[in-house]
C-alpha cells in the first residue's frame, strides 16, 4: 500500500517508528510535512499539492497533527478524505479530541468516568461554581491546551478569581476555561494507555518527579509500566470510542471513586514504547492494513 504520513518531519520517533514498521511490513511509505501542503478547491476535484507539485493518491494516511496547527492541519486531512483515502483518525475526531469541553461533554454522555468540570464566562460566579466543585484547590485549564500548558493549581478563592481573569483577559479568541476538581489521592500521576483499533497495546503510570501537580512527560514526568484492572481497560477503550478515534492516548487517574478520564489524546507520542518495552508502531500498521480496503466510516457522533 501507499501510505502517508502527515508529521512535522521525519526526526520525530514517533515518525521514525512508524515509517521502520511499513517499510518492513513492505509497504511504501512517505512523511509528508503538512504545513507545507496545500489544498485547491473546486467542484468535483479535491487536491492537494505539496512543495508544488500534486501529491496524488494514496491508500491510508497516519495524521499526527500538532495541537498548534489543529485547524490547518484537519483541513488537509480533510482534503484527502475527500479524495477518498483512508485515514486512521478523521479530520472531525481529531478537531473533537482537541476541545476539551466538547471532549468532556461526549464522554459524560457515553457514561465515562470524569472529573466533575464546570464552566463559566462570567468570574463573578467563582463562589457559586467552587461550592459545585467542593473543596480548594481547583485545577484550572484552557480548553485547547496540551502537554500541560495552560494548566493551573488554584490553591484558593482568591487565587482561582485571579487566574480566571487573567486567562479571559488574555483568550479573547473565546477559547473555553474548564474549572475541575482536584483529586487528591491522584496528584502528580496518572496513566496513559495506548488504544488501537478498540484493543489497549500499552499503558504507563506517569508521576511528576517533584512537586508539580502535572505528570505529563512533557513537563519532566518519569514513566513506568503498569497493568490495568478490566474495569479501567474497558474505560479507555470506551473513551476512544467515544471520540471516535481508532487510535488514541488515554489519559486516566485512579481516584477513591474509579477510574476518571481525563483527556483523549488524537496523536499520542510513541515514547511509551520506551517505557513499557511494548511495539505500538506495529499495531497501527496492522490495522491499516485490515482497514484500509474499506471507505472511511461515517461518523455518527458529530462535531
Amino acid at each position: 500500500m501507499k501510505i502517508a504520513i502527515l508529521s512535522n518531519g521525519n526526526g520525530n520517533y514517533s515518525t521514525k517508528r512508524l515509517v521502520e514498521e511499513a517499510k518492513k511490513r513492505g509497504h511504501e511509505v512517505k512523511v509528508i510535512k503538512y504545513r507545507d501542503c496545500y489544498a485547491s478547491i473546486e467542484q468535483n476535484n479535491p487536491t492537494v499539492s505539496y512543495r508544488g507539485e500534486d501529491l496524488g493518491k494514496y491508500d491510508a494516511i497516519i495524521p499526527r497533527i500538532a495541537s498548534n496547527m489543529t485547524r490547518y492541519g484537519t483541513a488537509i486531512v480533510r482534503q484527502l478524505e475527500m479524495q477518498g483515502a483512508y485515514t486512521v483518525s478523521s479530520s472531525i475526531a481529531i478537531n473533537r479530541s482537541r476541545d476539551k469541553l466538547r471532549s468532556l461533554q461526549l464522554l459524560a454522555k457515553a457514561g465515562v468516568g470524569i472529573p466533575k468540570t464546570v464552566v463559566s464566562r462570567n468570574t463573578t460566579d467563582i463562589d457559586v461554581l467552587l461550592e459545585q466543585l467542593g473543596d480548594m484547590p481547583v485545577i484550572i485549564k484552557l480548553a485547547r491546551g496540551t502537554h500541560g500548558n495552560g494548566v493551573v493549581l488554584a490553591e484558593t478563592k482568591k487565587a482561582a478569581k485571579s487566574v480566571l481573569q487573567a486567562f479571559y483577559l488574555t483568550n479573547e479568541d473565546g477559547t473555553n476555561v474548564l474549572l475541575q476538581e482536584f483529586v487528591r489521592e491522584s496528584a502528580g500521576t496518572d496513566i496513559r494507555a495506548f488504544v488501537v483499533g478498540g484493543r489497549v497495546v500499552a499503558s504507563m503510570q506517569r508521576k511528576s518527579l517533584d512537586d508539580d501537580f502535572r505528570s505529563n512527560l512533557h513537563k519532566g514526568g518519569e514513566g513506568t509500566k503498569v497493568k490495568l484492572t478490566d474495569e479501567e481497560n474497558k474505560m479507555v477503550i470506551k473513551a476512544a470510542k467515544a471520540m471516535g478515534l481508532n487510535i488514541a492516548g488515554v489519559d486516566m487517574m485512579r481516584s477513591a471513586r474509579g477510574p476518571l478520564i481525563l483527556e483523549v489524546n488524537a496523536s499520542p507520542g510513541f515514547g511509551i514504547e520506551k517505557v513499557t518495552g511494548r511495539d505500538v508502531a506495529t499495531p497501527i500498521i496492522e490495522y491499516i492494513e485490515q482497514n484500509a480496503k474499506r471507505s472511511n466510516k461515517k461518523d455518527k457522533i458529530g462535531a
